[in-house]
């Protein structure tokens, strides 16, 4: 195939992928991430992570512009055995659907990471087989979750941060994958993707604990094809998400969940340290 028809196929391969960590990322907030199940949920999605990020990496080098949106997992909420069975569906179609691209692929590099996206697939779907397996009754005919116990009002202030910093961490990715010509940079900006994953998971998991789940929406995306112009819209939209987080410090309902707010503290730091080294870059970038 082409190079214009393999990013395109690579882009549909990515949105797959963004799906499943979504999902799995979500029911593992749900069942807790100190559960047995939550737990392997997690490590299920970080490895999501990484076979998203293979197809990414190969797209911007390949010159295409790396497509941010997630497909649509199909899976049955219902209990847990039916979402767990969905899982397995879902996985199983992966592995013919990444053989047949693989044989359709010349370069070598490419095709070994369609292969391996391949049997990769074919091992979560025998590790969600697994946990399927080991559910109690009760288990298996629940949902995951607990009920809401935070004001709505709340909750609404928590989506909206959530929705903002997914949305930068799903840009610091995209800029990362199309500016890995400058390999440091590239890597740094990468390098601020997974601070941002961790801000948004302290947030996400709070409301996802509360049955809800976070809102994993980006707002429009930044396709900035100038580095210096993303790395300067990148500090800007810090400055903002750490007004956001600075204004949620001095409300009164933050006060009664310690362990947010001490994290919430951290994140107002993170990103006082990510705007500073970005407009570093930025100078830089003029100076060379």
């Amino acid at each position: 195939m082409d190079n214009k028809e393999l990013i395109l196929v690579l882009n549909r391969d990515l949105a797959d992928e963004h799906a499943a960590i979504l999902r799995y990322t979500v029911h593992g907030y749900q069942e807790g991430e100190d559960t047995p199940t939550g737990a392997s949920l997690l490590s299920r999605a970080r490895e999501e992570m990484w076979h998203m990020h293979w197809l990414g990496m190969i797209i911007g080098k390949l010159g295409g512009e790396p497509d941010m949106k997630p497909a649509p997992y199909p899976f049955d909420p219902a209990n847990r055995s039916t979402m767990f069975k969905s899982y397995i569906d879902y996985e199983k179609k992966l592995i013919p659907h990444y053989r047949e691209e693989a044989c359709r692929v010349e370069d070598p590099h490419i095709r070994r990471v369609l292969e391996r996206e391949a049997w990769e697939s074919a091992v979560h779907a025998g590790k969600f087989n697994k946990i399927l397996k080991r559910l109690t009754p009760a288990e298996a005919s629940g949902k995951p979750g607990a009920e809401q116990k935070l004001p709505p009002e709340f909750i609404s202030r928590l989506q909206e941060i959530i929705k903002s910093k997914y949305t930068q961490m799903i840009q610091s990715i995209r800029n990362a994958w199309v500016f890995q010509k400058d390999a440091k940079m590239g890597w740094q900006v990468m390098d601020f993707s997974m601070t941002k994953m961790k801000q948004l998971a302290h947030v996400a998991e709070e409301v996802a604990a509360n049955g809800i789940n976070p809102m994993f929406k980006t707002d429009k995306l930044d396709l900035s094809a100038s580095l210096a112009e993303a790395l300067k819209n990148a500090a800007e939209d810090l400055q903002k998400t750490r007004r956001d987080h600075v204004e949620l410090q001095a409300g009164n309902e933050i006060k009664k969940h310690a362990g947010l707010a001490l994290n919430i503290e951290l994140t107002v730091n993170q990103e006082e340290y990510e705007e500073a080294e970005i407009k570093e870059w930025i100078h830089g970038l003029k100076g060379s």
